[in-house]
């Protein structure tokens, strides 16, 4: 046993002093490397899951202005092109153009998965139900099978952008509620 106030003899090493073994480095690299291989892959569907989400929150962000929309204009829908090909062509009503004014900023417009560019492209990532151009809200109908609200899809993603995580296209239906699917009511 060696006092603190004990000088260690030059040329020996005590157990303080020692290093790691290789044996002990190998193993502390492969368990890290163990962690890595569970936790990265966790991490990265979280975070396609919090971009889906955050996706789904811009739509019924959109449904919002579009209730202000209809709220300044008797309760019909606007009449909108699907989508356009450029940002700069202003020649087309778009919902980007139209309810801009009805929501707070352009991201409202891009989904945080929009990895080929549409939002930078086009100015939005979403397109617009044609179909329903022009209806009252009281009395939609949607390709004639449905006067049910929630079965009428209004805007929707413009590519399956959640792919990744098992959900198909992010809709926004007349009735306010967002799906990650498209769902059909038959109503009579």
């Amino acid at each position: 046993m060696r006092w603190p106030w004990q000088k260690q003899k030059p040329g020996r090493l005590g157990k303080s002093q020692a290093g790691f073994t290789l044996l002990e480095m190998l193993t502390a690299v492969a368990i890290i490397a163990i962690l890595a291989g569970v936790g990265v892959p966790g991490y990265l569907r979280i975070k396609r899951q919090a971009r889906a989400h955050l996706c789904t929150a811009n739509l019924r962000h959109l449904g919002m202005g579009l209730n202000l929309y209809l709220g300044d204009h008797n309760l019909i829908m606007p009449t909108l092109a699907p989508a356009r090909e450029d940002k700069n062509d202003d020649s087309l009503p778009t919902i980007d153009t139209v309810l801009l004014e009805y929501v707070d900023s352009e991201e409202s417009f891009r989904c945080a998965s929009d990895y080929e560019g549409f939002w930078e492209k086009t100015g939005s990532s979403y397109f617009w139900n044609s179909l329903v151009n022009g209806q009252a809200m009281g009395n939609m109908n949607f390709m004639g099978l449905t006067k049910n609200q929630s079965g009428i899809p209004l805007i929707s993603d413009k590519e399956n952008f959640h792919k990744h995580i098992g959900h198909e296209v992010n809709i926004l239906y007349a009735d306010g509620h967002v799906e990650a699917e498209l769902q059909f009511s038959i109503g009579r």
